[in-house]
């Protein structure tokens, strides 16, 4: 093989390569389409966020026999293939602009034509022979690390629960690293993604233990479609509001720092009205004195710290800071 040549084509050219027969979507060592609709939504959504995509690679040959010349997708088949089929209307994608998932044709005129000219970015394998390519597909595709439970989470969904999960997390980035609740090691690995879909599995069932297991099953019944989204997102926006009205060193200097400790904090707000943020930094500090202090130390208080030094993910736990904290309410 020569090299490869990084170009970009839009969506619009992709789709006139297919139209006149010049895209081989098939060659014989890719395996057949096997994305599911939130898996081709997800991509779609992606692109009408103007977010980028990994590259598509070709190979481009001639055709003799036809007098064509083809472009052969040596790996980006499934991209390809869901942004083709969006664009004939064969299933819904979410766009930025509109709360609920649209069909292609349901996007107003200059919408479509901005996707229709978002440019994917392609890599083109000048020279490479059948074996360079078998090669090169094996290669791109045996790239991996070990991923922990949140990351393989990620990788195997891409429909509804895992877009919300994902964008709630990342849409309070400055929010994580203001009030030290994730370091960017943590972010790195999803811990924050991890966070907000616990929070959000206890939102919607009431104080849980953290179960992998349960989260999955989350993802996997909410894949389609999640119609509470705008009934969750409000609640943590309201949560993460009141919050974010303190000053950052009521977190981090005291022991709510502690993401399971923190997650307490967020699920007794989720259950009070209202409180003013004097109170709230008033309720804090306390909480904080008595749990570094050694003296007049009430049986409740030695639970308390009992249940943020133990195993601090069962329900038991959970339930202990839970009544502590909103005791102080």
């Amino acid at each position: 093989m020569d090299r490869v040549d990084y170009q970009a084509l839009i969506i619009q050219d992709i789709i006139n390569l297919e139209s006149r027969g010049e895209l081989n979507l098939s060659p014989w060592y890719q395996r057949r389409s096997v994305w599911s609709t939130p898996q081709k939504s997800y991509l779609v959504n992606t692109l009408l966020e103007q977010k980028p995509i990994p590259a598509i690679y070709v190979r481009h040959y001639l055709d003799l026999e036809n007098s064509k010349s083809i472009k052969e997708i040596v790996d980006g088949q499934q991209r390809t293939r869901a942004i083709l089929s969006y664009c004939k209307n064969e299933f819904t994608a979410r766009h930025p602009n509109y709360s609920k998932k649209l069909f292609y044709s349901q996007l107003k005129r200059e919408e479509q034509q901005t996707l229709l000219l978002t440019s994917i970015p392609v890599g083109y394998l000048l020279g490479a022979t059948d074996a360079d390519v078998i090669d090169i597909f094996g290669r791109i595709n045996s790239i991996s690390k070990t991923l922990n439970p949140q990351e393989k989470r990620n990788a195997a969904f891409s429909g509804e629960m895992k877009q919300f999960c994902l964008a709630q997390a990342s849409s309070r980035t400055p929010f994580w690293r203001q009030y030290e609740i994730f370091s960017a090691t943590d972010i790195s690995r999803m811990s924050e993604v991890l966070f907000i879909s616990d929070l959000v599995y206890n939102l919607m069932n009431g104080l849980s233990d953290y179960s992998p297991t349960a989260l999955n099953k989350m993802y996997t019944e909410y894949d389609d479609e999640f119609d509470d989204r705008d009934t969750i997102a409000a609640k943590l926006d309201r949560i993460f509001d009141i919050i974010g009205a303190l000053s950052p060193e009521k977190i981090t200097d005291t022991i709510f720092n502690r993401q399971p400790i923190f997650f307490s904090l967020v699920m007794v707000l989720n259950e009070i009205p209202r409180i003013s943020t004097k109170r709230l930094s008033t309720i804090i500090n306390d909480i904080d004195e008595r749990f570094l202090s050694e003296e007049n130390r009430s049986p409740s208080d030695d639970t308390f710290k009992e249940a943020c030094a133990s195993t601090t993910q069962r329900i038991s736990q959970r339930r202990i800071r839970h009544d502590y904290i909103k005791g102080f309410f």
